[in-house]
């Protein structure tokens, strides 16, 4: 039951990742975006930030003729003009079900321990931060520094609770330790880890850390297997070089993701 019900969340936190991803996706020196890609304005709950991807405006600017019969149901008149579905300006499948299995696995390793609420809503955060990485490259601090603070705060809470499975300092040593990894890393080579991917690692440290050491070299370590797994793929196939950038956080992402599960079971 309650994997279903971590599903069934999963889902539904899902559905608001596409609209956001959207908004989030760009340039370093661009504002947010604020319209649908023919210049509609995004309105809805959140000052816009939280609906669906299908925008209105662009079915009702362009009316489409259809003959008799073709509407549901059959009920037009030949030549009747209509509406077209309202039309939609970003993916809004993948990331529901992406965050549904990321949550349901998650439940199913954790068990009723009072960390799974934390990891639950982490998951759709992690989820968002993996989309807007693929498609451009970059991981907003306006994402980044919440969730480690998040997830500080969060697994602080759950320490004080009965039957918890981790520890809150040895999360904490863990974001530490993987933050300044991941540092090192940068000022050895900026070009090949950019500074969004530091303070990701804070926050997935913290994660992975409440399991122990063991569990932040086990997700980390599985992280930079998935991007060279993944980049060697790329130079295979000649579709990039051996100085072609990747987007790093979705691998991150994953790495934590099974690390957690790892730990979970374990605990």
């Amino acid at each position: 039951m309650l994997t279903v019900l971590a599903a069934l969340w999963g889902a539904a936190a899902g559905l608001l990742v596409p609209r956001a991803a959207y908004r989030f996706s760009v340039e370093p020196e661009d504002d947010w975006r604020d319209t649908c890609p023919a210049g509609h304005a995004l309105t809805g709950a959140a000052r816009g930030w939280l609906g669906s991807t299908r925008c209105a405006g662009c079915a009702a600017a362009v009316p489409v003729r259809v003959p008799a019969g073709d509407e549901p149901g059959g009920r037009s008149e030949a030549g009747e003009a209509t509406t077209r579905p309202a039309a939609r300006y970003a993916p809004g499948v993948l990331a529901p079900v992406v965050t549904a299995l990321a949550c349901a696995a998650l439940a199913a390793a954790t068990g009723l321990r009072p960390e799974i609420a934390v990891w639950l809503l982490l998951a759709p955060v992690g989820v968002l931060l993996a989309t807007i990485d693929r498609r451009v490259h970059r991981l907003p601090d306006r994402l980044t520094l919440p969730a480690a603070a998040a997830a500080i705060a969060l697994l602080g809470v759950v320490a004080l609770l009965p039957e918890h499975g981790g520890s809150w300092l040895s999360a904490l040593l863990g974001g530490a330790a993987l933050g300044a990894f991941y540092f090192l890393l940068f000022l050895i080579n900026p070009g090949g880890m950019g500074f969004g991917d530091v303070k990701l690692a804070l926050s997935l440290g913290v994660a992975l850390g409440w399991y122990g050491w063991a569990v932040v070299f086990a997700g980390g370590f599985a992280g930079f297997l998935l991007g060279a797994v993944y980049g060697f793929g790329l130079m295979v196939l000649k579709r990039a070089g051996r100085k072609t950038g990747i987007p790093f956080g979705p691998f991150m992402i994953t790495g934590a993701l099974l690390g957690i599960l790892l730990g979970g079971l374990s605990a």
